[in-house]
């Protein structure tokens, strides 16, 4: 490659790769050994180790580190000192995967220091070296990685990206391999939700905050008429006291609205008449201050009630409820405005949200994805932040009016969850008329929260009045519900797929646990035999399908195609349902088919996927996220067994764009209504991906559910794609699938913009 990296290089008999790795880990803080060998405990953020032995050789080299740990999303970060300089290089760390990157070495290095984790917990370290690389190898590698992780280079050749990078660092007067670096870096920041945020909004979300000129611009070329509706519950029984901090809340809430770059039409204030007398002078100097803010008295007790009311003076098309104490952000109205004018057929806009602790800071980010019919479902994820159109609130209100008097008639997140429920009934809904807004436009203030055991009867009542005979009980989290659908009567045969080559010894504890865990008995289940000739194999095939009428074997005599072994076994399937399983995959316990025909019954349902985990209980599949990685990636890969994940989507129902093969059910019908497994361009990498965009362009919606829980010792049988054979098959399906689904790959609707492409962990982009 020309214009290669010039750099001081060791002699030429030299040059060959080199393994160094440090003798001892000398502990210098906020470290100290655990009970078990092998294991420390940090102490804190910033635990540090001092390397001795071998030090990495200057020039480029790739770092490896494998560390066990029992915290999900934390960042290790080698330092290296000379005595003219210091290089900080963050790695986010993986739980059973080997972490690897490009670091470049400069020369006179003394001292190499090591902080294992960013956060207080037990690790071990299984695996650290450095591997000495030529430049040019290292060169490959480096625009490898920006054309698969980096949004400026995604489907650009390696040639193409270079000559992108020498014209950026001709225009910087800098080096082009310096600007590489930068760009190749920026591909390993995890920004976490919970510890990096104020970073976010400080290095991210000011950078993309609209300039006075854009905000001008774009309100005179379009209006957008909103009124910000207030409404104040206040008993007889409010004392002094609670009326002052009442007050205090309506003025954070007045405020937001004075310092919006995009002014609302009209502001809404109802209080009742006691407060509206003793805040006479101070409602007037708010109503100076704004002069579109409207205060009217109410003698309504109940938010349900004032709500209502508060609509009968509503002049503007589009309306939003702020809660006493919350805030809009800044440039709230502006986004929203924005989003409006790009989706005309909206009728509710949803945006993204966060809370303010007692100090006024913000935390606790919901960046949430577009409409998730099942994941609404499962949990209020629209939250607190939706604006709607005039036109759909007063049927709704109305239709409330009756029901909001029992306790929970003053919870408005029990309210907001209701009106986003009845909403999405209403007759003709359709997923455009929901869009959203990927700003945080609301900060909720502390407090308020709902008492959880009120979601279990608001969705059965929601499902009860949209036709359903579906069951509802509380989920794996507060706040959220799991919905048991009615199983088909009679009940539908499944034919789980699963093809295999040889390897009895990972394809037997796969098939005898279907046999043994499994509830759902209604089943076949076809090996799709490829090429076997261990004799141990062949003796077991045979004896499986001798002890247990529902097993048969195919013979599938060909060179291994995924798509055309699952393709020839559908075709041969007498189910109604089909199931594609790998052959290295162990049910948990017996509910896991049961649950997934429940939910593959549904009319309106496409693909079905299930929760799988590595055999050392950190999730290998939460679902597929399109775009993550270049192309599609696990969500929440590696995190532990018992965590919640991000917003607590790994513990419930929900839609996503497309779910993994290992475990995947779908009826034969839509299978052979999209033709299948693409054969001919996608034999082993992507196929499932493709079948559920597919499917999912059909009209059906995919879902991942976190109650039917498998083990899967990922691609074991199959192997790595470790030679240039398969690496040329892999780089040929990747390109298929960028040119194909290219858009659709940058903009899944289950995530979120705001979120990263390069992790699998929802941290921040």
């Amino acid at each position: 490659m020309s214009g290669r990296l010039k750099t001081q290089t060791p002699r030429d008999k030299d040059w060959y790769p080199h393994h160094r790795s440090p003798q001892r880990f000398v502990p210098l803080q906020q470290l100290e050994a655990a009970s078990r060998p092998g294991e420390w405990n940090s102490l804190g953020a910033e635990p540090l180790f001092a390397l001795e032995g071998q030090l990495p050789l200057p020039g480029w080299n790739m770092v490896e580190i494998a560390c066990e740990r029992d915290v999900t999303s934390v960042v290790s970060c080698l330092i290296f000192e000379s005595s003219r300089r210091s290089v900080t290089v963050e790695l986010p760390l993986r739980v059973g995967k080997v972490t690897k990157r490009l670091v470049y070495v400069p020369w006179g290095v003394k001292r190499v220091t090591f902080a294992p984790m960013s956060a207080a917990g037990t690790f071990s370290l299984g695996h650290f070296r450095f591997v000495w690389l030529t430049p040019m190898f290292a060169h490959n590698r480096l625009l490898q990685r920006l054309s698969n992780m980096h949004k400026h280079y995604r489907d650009l050749s390696l040639k193409e990206i270079a000559q992108s990078l020498k014209q950026q660092a001709s225009k910087q007067s800098r080096q082009w391999q310096a600007v590489a670096l930068e760009d190749y870096e920026s591909t390993f920041i995890s920004l976490s939700t919970r510890r990096h945020y104020q970073q976010w909004i400080r290095q991210i979300e000011h950078r993309r905050a609209p300039s006075e000129h854009i905000v001008a611009l774009r309100s005179h070329l379009h209006s957008f008429d909103c009124s910000v509706l207030l409404v104040c519950s206040a008993g007889d029984a409010m004392d002094a006291e609670q009326a002052e901090v009442l007050q205090q809340r309506l003025d954070r809430s007045l405020a937001s609205l004075a310092e919006q770059s995009l002014s609302p039409d009209q502001a809404l204030l109802l209080v009742p008449p006691q407060l509206n007398q003793q805040w006479q002078e101070w409602l007037r100097e708010w109503q100076r201050e704004i002069p579109f803010l409207s205060v009217v008295e109410s003698y309504a007790t109940s938010v349900a009630a004032l709500r209502v009311e508060a609509l009968s003076y509503c002049e503007h098309e589009w309306v939003w409820f702020l809660r006493p104490g919350d805030r809009l952000a800044t440039n709230a109205l502006f986004h929203l405005a924005s989003i409006a004018v790009d989706n005309p057929k909206a009728q509710m806009l949803v945006a993204d949200e966060d809370s303010l602790d007692e100090e006024g800071i913000r935390h606790s980010p919901q960046f949430k994805p577009e409409w998730n019919a099942d994941l609404l479902l499962s949990m209020p994820y629209m939250g607190r932040a939706v604006c709607y159109r005039y036109g759909f609130v007063p049927r709704l209100s109305a239709d409330l009016c009756g029901d909001l008097c029992g306790d929970f008639s003053n919870g408005a997140d029990w309210l907001d969850y209701v009106q986003t429920l009845t909403t999405t009934r209403r007759e003709g809904f359709s997923p455009e008329q929901l869009a959203h807004v990927p700003h945080i436009a609301y900060h909720g203030a502390p407090g308020s929260e709902l008492t959880p055991e009120s979601y279990v009867a608001t969705v059965a009542q929601h499902l009860r009045e949209a036709g359903h005979n579906a069951e509802v009980s509380p989920g794996l989290l507060p706040g959220t519900q799991r919905v048991r659908w009615p199983m088909p009567d009679p009940v539908p045969l499944v034919s789980l797929l699963v093809p295999t080559r040889d390897g009895v010894n990972i394809l037997r504890p796969c098939v005898d646990a279907i046999l043994d865990r499994t509830d759902y008995t209604h089943f076949e289940l076809l090996i799709l035999d490829n090429q076997s000739s261990c004799p141990e194999t062949l003796a077991y095939l045979k004896d499986v399908a001798a002890r247990d009428s529902r097993v048969k074997v195919l013979l599938w005599d060909a060179p291994f195609n995924y798509s055309s072994i699952n393709n020839f076994g559908a075709a041969n399937a007498k189910g109604s349902i089909i199931g594609l399983i790998n052959n290295d995959i162990e049910p948990i316990d017996g509910q896991w088919l049961s649950e997934m025909v429940e939910q593959v019954s549904r009319p309106e349902i496409g693909c079905v996927g299930a929760k799988l985990y590595y055999p050392n209980d950190t999730v290998q599949h939460g679902g597929v996220i399109l775009g993550l990685g270049g192309l599609a990636g696990h969500a929440h890969r590696f995190f532990q067994r018992d965590e919640d994940g991000y917003m607590g989507r790994l513990k419930v129902t929900q839609n996503l764009s497309a779910v993994t093969a290992a475990c995947l059910l779908l009826r034969k019908e839509v299978f052979d209504a999209v033709n299948g497994l693409n054969e001919a361009d996608l034999a082993v990498a992507y196929n499932d991906v493709d079948l559920c965009i597919k499917v999912r362009e059909a009209g059906y919606r995919n879902l991942w559910t976190p109650y039917a829980a498998l083990y899967h010792h990922e691609s074991i049988s199959r192997g790595a794609d470790d030679t240039p054979e398969k690496r040329a098959r892999w780089l040929s399906e990747y390109a298929y699938m960028r040119k194909t689904w290219g858009e659709l790959l940058d903009s899944d609707p289950a995530y979120n913009p705001n979120l990263t492409l390069v992790h699998e962990d929802y941290s921040l982009r």
